[in-house]
């Protein structure tokens, strides 16, 4: 097959051999915040499955950006299964990035061992805990953390570096007014509210030096009450670009408020329950038993293929000095495609790798392939406590699945299905 889609890319200092990269999409799989065997293999597959690169997601660069037990954070123990794993990626001819960020609020006493920092001083229901007003001090020194993770993923032997400026993590917890409630130099204006992440930049910018290629995920808009609107979104790119960064990931959504915008379709609340621990969340897990909870907790977007792409066409036309990164719904290779013909020279995608880490071969192969992936988002609902996996994987490897989670699985893929078919 002869399309652009399997055309050389050179992204800043590095060449991808295609077009196609595996998203940030959290695995789960570090037990102990220290890569595991199973990541490993994972990420190995992908590349073996013909991406141009793959992403090792949600990497926070201090312990206190923590959100789970199963996440990175930047350690020196981590270093040596990074770096095999990026030796094993590279010896299946693709390039590896890896996504840097802190969660801020989004996390608790237990996981981070300190209060949750943020912005401001609140309250988050979903972990649920007080967090506090980050200190100018402290945002400085955090400025810094980011530098050395950028040092620290060279080491590891990563190509690229995804810095998450999005989904109301701590970058993001800054930029929106929602969550930024400052009156020092840090906000109110949308000058002070970008300066974390414009000090962020500078400094990842310059230990990236010319060697490391650096990509930023950026929301477009929050789709929450009092958060950026669209307008704004293209003035947050357009800071982002100021920075000569090498591409813009364009995403939406706000995970505490709009997790579905992010994701598409509809979160499966009993899998969601089914899986998440009792000891630690048995409050959240209660309230997910109780009829309507879940769907007022996580609404539902009708799922649509390339879901984000009506936004992302408005950021063309206002950011054209860097590569815009599309991300959201694909699919198929027809869905591949239609993201050349719009215009964008790289995407991501996760889902259909999750189920299928051979998607970019078999799209090779056959331009028109679709990985069947109907978007029950299991692989959501058990990747909070659980490694992320496709059900049709968790059956196939002999693990059991409850029969009323077999049933939501059907339910929510035949509504997706309608969902699709009414907007073609």
């Amino acid at each position: 097959m002869t399309t652009k889609l399997f055309t050389p890319y050179q992204l800043g200092p590095i060449t991808l051999r295609n077009r196609f990269i595996r998203s940030a999409a959290f695995e789960n799989m570090c037990t102990g915040n220290v890569p595991s065997q199973m990541l490993h293999d994972y990420h190995v597959s992908v590349a073996r499955g013909g991406v141009g690169m793959t992403t090792v997601a949600y990497c926070a660069v201090d312990l206190s950006g923590v959100s789970f037990d199963g996440q990175l954070y930047v350690r020196p123990e981590a270093l040596p299964g990074l770096k095999r794993l990026t030796d094993d990626v590279h010896a299946e001819g693709a390039k590896a990035s890896i996504q840097l960020g802190h969660c801020g609020n989004m996390t608790h006493f237990s996981t981070c061992h300190c209060m949750p920092v943020s912005a401001s001083n609140g309250f988050n229901l979903y972990s649920p805990t007080i967090h506090r007003r980050l200190k100018v001090a402290e945002i400085k020194a955090l400025v810094k953390k980011f530098g050395e993770a950028v040092d620290f993923c060279r080491e590891a032997g990563f190509d690229c570096v995804e810095i998450h400026a999005g989904h109301a993590y701590l970058i993001s917890q800054f930029i929106s007014p929602r969550t930024n409630h400052r009156h020092d130099e840090y906000g109110g204006s949308f000058e002070n509210r970008v300066r974390f992440l414009n000090e962020v930049l500078d400094e990842v910018m310059m230990h990236a030096k010319d060697d490391m290629a650096v990509i930023v995920k950026t929301n477009m808009w929050d789709d929450c009450w009092h958060g950026s609107d669209l307008n704004e979104g293209i003035r947050i790119a357009q800071e982002i670009a100021k920075h000569k960064v090498h591409g813009i990931v364009l995403s939406g959504g706000t995970v505490s408020r709009s997790p579905m915008t992010i994701l598409g379709g509809a979160m499966p609340i009993k899998t969601l329950a089914h899986y998440m621990p009792m000891k630690s969340l048995w409050w959240l897990k209660a309230a997910l038993h109780i009829p309507f909870v879940g769907d007022i907790m996580t609404p539902t977007v009708p799922f649509k293929e390339l879901y984000f792409m009506p936004q992302a066409k408005r950021f063309q036309e206002a950011v054209n000095d860097v590569p815009l990164i599309y991300v959201g719904g694909v699919q198929s290779g027809d869905n591949c495609q239609q993201i050349m013909d719009e215009g964008f020279e790289l995407f991501q995608l996760a889902h259909v790798l999750i189920k299928d880490p051979d998607f970019v071969r078999h799209v090779q192969d056959n331009p028109h392939y679709h990985a069947g992936c109907n978007r029950s988002n299991y692989c959501v609902g058990r990747m909070y406590s659980r490694e992320m996996k496709c059900h049709e994987c968790v059956l196939r490897d002999g693990e059991a699945i409850p029969a009323s989670i077999q049933r939501e699985i059907a339910r929510l893929e035949a509504n997706a299905r309608k969902s699709i078919n009414a907007q073609k």
